[in-house]
């Protein structure tokens, strides 16, 4: 990491959580929060030193150590290093707003454990997402210490040993500072903006492998008019007609069919496009703005007024709304998935698409892309469970204290396993619809799509007969997943951008 990215706590952008999140950037507070920092901490000692009982103030500092110990019960796989880098930061973040009365020390050894590269070893499950993700920022905050464990090179290494190869001193708790670490919804957001960040080549993907599948079936730009989405107003849906007519201009194929074409209207999956995936990314955007909040918020517990000396216990720590944010990811996830898979359906249906049967010259011979398309229905099957809304589910926790609870770490850890399945729908179909294009020669779609064509065949023949499919699925999918789709969106001339960032 080279670059350095000074943030002001409550400000954090879109963009600059990306950079965090592609492991891009060395995190500098701005000077001006120091103030506000070393406040908030004045009120705790002032309240840990009364006789008063204070919730999580008037504890001895080892009992804010056994507080992480007893919290660290996380279990599975390891979070990704892109996710914990994206914890500290924004528990760094959320600390430095001045409102958790912890001291710099705190906020600096989270920076420096983060510009040190060092990840934290921190166990997937074992979060409700309601007193805070206690669990994995338990294991993270243990990290911190030196007792808990690193990931160094994929692998598991003492924390303590890791520490001092980077000269970061462990940390040590004053009073409310094990509270304040564990308590917030750092985990469940992390991995919710990991989700978000992570789709958002794959959603441009799709628009890209859509536009390819209606050139391939021969179908009509006309339902991608902008005077039809006008009427509607729904702003995704206008940009994603628009999406489809920059990619689909100037294509030969298109003219080929404009006259003498006895079929009146296209299948719902090709026309209905800019309905379905405008309607997604309205959703996505949503979440993007919710999430942005939650990233730039105080979620920890009691919180602490400088101005007039006041600690206030309340319940910011409960991930509702990344909850609610989440499933919304999952259900639009999910939908891209489901009308790509249709759009597969399609194109290897010669009753519809007018191709030859299952994509192949010799149907009786070979079987094409008839299986590809089953692992595609799968695939989008799994998705619809995966779906269902983890904040509808609440199991009550600490002797019925915690009664409601959001499941906001499981609603957003679940969405990788959707993208990985909606990535793989679109990697099979981006090989179906170049199948289709093939049957089409000497006619050729657009600049744009037939630039996309020609990066897939550097990567997989034309496929006349049977063979080894299942590693060029991988191969297009990656195409999918690494942004060589999306760069291909992206080089066309004024298009809305996917994301808003607030």
């Amino acid at each position: 990491m080279t670059d350095k990215l000074s943030f002001t706590p409550g400000q954090l952008t879109l963009e600059q959580l990306q950079a965090i999140h592609a492991d891009g950037v060395r995190l500098q507070l701005d000077a001006g929060a120091r103030a506000a920092i070393r406040a908030s901490a004045q009120v705790v000692q002032r309240a840990a030193q009364g006789s008063e009982p204070v919730y999580g103030v008037n504890k001895l500092d080892t009992l804010q150590l056994n507080l992480i110990r007893s919290h660290s019960v996380g279990v599975g796989e390891p979070l990704q290093p892109s996710v914990a880098r994206l914890m500290l930061a924004l528990k760094a973040a959320s600390l430095a707003r001045g409102h958790s009365g912890v001291r710099e020390e705190v906020v600096d050894t989270l920076l420096a454990v983060h510009n040190a590269g060092l990840v934290p070893y921190v166990p997937s499950q074992g979060s409700v997402g309601a007193s805070g993700d206690l669990a994995p920022l338990a294991h993270m905050t243990l990290a911190l210490l030196g007792e808990g464990e690193m990931l160094v090179d994929g692998k598991r290494r003492p924390a303590a040993a890791a520490l001092k190869e980077a000269g970061i001193a462990p940390l040590k708790l004053a009073a409310k500072e094990g509270l304040a670490l564990i308590n917030g919804t750092q985990t469940s957001t992390a991995l919710a903006l990991h989700a978000l960040l992570s789709f958002e080549p794959v959603l441009e993907a799709a628009l890209v492998v859509g536009a390819l599948t209606v050139d391939a079936a021969r179908g009509s730009d006309g339902p991608f008019d902008p005077r039809i989405h006008a009427l509607r107003g729904q702003p995704g849906q206008i940009d994603v007609a628009q999406y489809y007519r920059a990619l689909l201009a100037g294509s030969a194929i298109r003219r080929s069919h404009l006259t003498g074409d006895d079929r009146v209207q296209d299948p719902y999956s090709l026309r209905c496009q800019p309905q379905v995936v405008g309607a997604c990314l309205d959703q996505l955007r949503h979440a993007a703005l919710v999430l942005l909040r939650e990233a730039n918020a105080v979620t920890d517990n009691p919180l602490v007024f400088p101005e007039d000396g006041m600690l206030i216990s309340g319940g910011n720590f409960h991930a509702e709304p990344v909850a609610l944010a989440a499933d919304a990811m999952a259900v639009a996830i999910a939908e891209v998935g489901a009308i790509a898979e249709r759009r597969i359906a399609m194109l290897i249906d010669a009753s519809v698409s007018r191709l030859p049967p299952f994509l192949c010259a010799d149907a009786g011979l070979n079987s094409g892309f008839m299986i590809a398309h089953v692992t595609a229905a799968a695939l989008a099957s799994e998705n619809k469970s995966l779906a269902h809304p983890a904040s509808v589910d609440s199991l009550p926790t600490s002797a019925n204290q915690e009664d409601h609870v959001s499941m906001a770490t499981f609603a957003a850890r679940r969405l990788q396993a959707m993208i990985h399945n909606t990535a793989h729908i679109l990697g099979i179909e981006l090989l179906a619809a170049a199948q289709g294009i093939e049957f089409l020669r000497p006619l050729t779609s657009s600049a744009a799509l037939e630039e996309v064509h020609a990066l897939l065949r550097r990567h997989s023949a034309a496929m006349m007969s049977d063979r080894y499919l299942a590693p060029e699925i991988e191969r297009a999918t990656a195409l999918v997943t690494d942004g060589s789709l999306a760069r291909i969106l992206r080089t066309l001339p004024a298009l809305p951008k996917l994301w808003i960032p607030a």
